[in-house]
């Protein structure tokens, strides 16, 4: 094996690393087109370290090239807030 990649594999999260709270902010990328309206996506979600000193973040895609990426604290669904 060589040491590209030894690095590669240890770099790789199991299952079992993987977050099991609720992530601390959701990732969406922003496609602004003139004269219309902006285009948020979904691109996955973040948790923050234990340490509080940075975060792990999980994509499920990636942005479009020129886009703004955004990080924003979920909200509950609206199922949630009525009474």
């Amino acid at each position: 094996m060589n040491e590209a990649s030894k690095q590669a594999k240890g770099n790789t999260m199991s299952k079992k690393h993987q977050p099991k709270t609720l992530p601390a902010f959701r990732i969406f990328s922003i496609v602004e087109n003139e004269g219309e309206k902006a285009v948020w996506h979904e691109l996955g979600a973040a948790w923050k370290h234990k340490d509080g000193k940075g975060f792990s973040l999980q994509f499920k895609a990636l942005p479009l090239p020129g886009a703004q990426v955004v990080l924003r604290e979920p909200q509950p669904k609206a199922e949630d807030t009525e009474d």
